[in-house]
């Protein structure tokens, strides 16, 4: 996938892989999900104008939205995706951006606000006087309503792959002015997941994963985006198996789960619902399922395995640390 040009169809999340129904909303809408100070930029008539080593600006990238181009480097980015927050820091452009959504809690330099990317509001946005404003999803038709206030609006819908994620991050490279950096923190995930995966025994494959999105017993298949990152260890997803696929997103019975008898358990509901070890081996028959027998419950971090940015790799490390035993 071209680094400018994300796939232009996919499902308006922020967090696609995360619960579901009740909580599909934030599955289809933040879901996995859903989710600039001072004036505009501008430089001084015998200073060059930033550019990147790609090129001088303007420049004109590609996103759901369409093509956006921006006449000079953005420096009042307002960012509405916490994935698209994680990005823009990871690649050198935090200090361009002005202010981030409530959800944007990584790193913790970013200047999270009370804007609320599950109900946007146009004019609270506008009200800093953004030169760029990056969007994960489309809610309310926000993406028109900036537009008509002169709001230059780059649009990045939940990733379906890791290609989308590389694509993305180069993008916002190009669009800020940091397309080397942007290709050096894409080299590096790849790399460290290419580690992770090469360091798992081969007699690792074949194993049953469960990945558990809520208490409820809501999961993610191998269609979605954190299921390819199971795929990519040749796990055997037992959301693969439930009757409704529901989207990618099914909700298994407590009986389903024991029968499949997976050999790992991965919690991504670990701070919002407060699940863990402990609160999984109490559950009723759950104490002969493999995963809980052998300890191999990974209690991950919602928000690391709830966004498709840089910190994918943080969780491949972790899922390939679970397989190593």
């Amino acid at each position: 996938m071209p680094g400018t040009s994300p796939r232009a169809a996919r499902s308006s999340a922020s967090a696609p892989w995360r619960r579901s129904p009740a909580l599909v909303g934030l599955l289809a809408a933040p879901l996995l999900a859903l989710a600039a100070c001072g004036g505009s930029s501008g430089t001084a008539a015998d200073e060059p104008a930033p550019s990147s080593a790609a090129g001088e600006f303007p420049v004109t990238v590609t996103g759901d939205n369409g093509e956006v181009t921006l006449e000079e480097r953005p420096e009042d980015i307002v960012s509405m995706s916490a994935t698209a927050t994680e990005m823009l820091f990871a690649i050198g452009a935090g200090d361009q951006v002005e202010a981030a959504d409530d959800n944007s809690n990584y790193p913790a330099e970013a200047p999270t606000t009370d804007l609320s990317a599950f109900t946007p509001n146009a004019e609270a946005i506008a009200g800093y006087d953004p030169d760029l404003v990056v969007l994960s999803n489309d809610t309310n038709g926000i993406v028109d309503a900036l537009e008509t206030l002169d709001v230059p609006v780059l649009l990045l819908e939940a990733a379906e792959d890791l290609d989308d994620t590389y694509g993305q991050i180069e993008l916002l490279g190009e669009a800020t002015g940091h397309p080397e950096e942007a290709a050096e923190v894409v080299a590096d995930v790849r790399d460290r997941i290419q580690a992770a995966v090469d360091s798992v025994p081969a007699d690792a494959a074949g194993q049953r994963v469960f990945h558990e999105l809520g208490p409820e017993l809501y999961s993610a298949d191998s269609s979605t985006f954190i299921g390819s990152i199971y795929s990519m260890f040749g796990l055997e997803n037992i959301a693969d198996g439930a009757a409704d696929a529901s989207g990618g997103y099914p909700q298994l019975s407590a009986e389903y789960v024991v029968d499949q008898a997976p050999e790992i358990i991965v919690l991504a509901d670990t701070k919002c619902c407060g699940q863990s070890a402990e609160t999984v081996a109490e559950r009723p028959a759950f104490g002969s399922v493999p995963a809980v027998v052998e300890g191999r419950i990974v209690e991950a971090d919602d928000d690391v395995v709830s966004r498709w940015g840089p910190r994918v790799a943080d969780f491949a490390e972790t899922v390939a640390e679970a397989l190593q035993g």
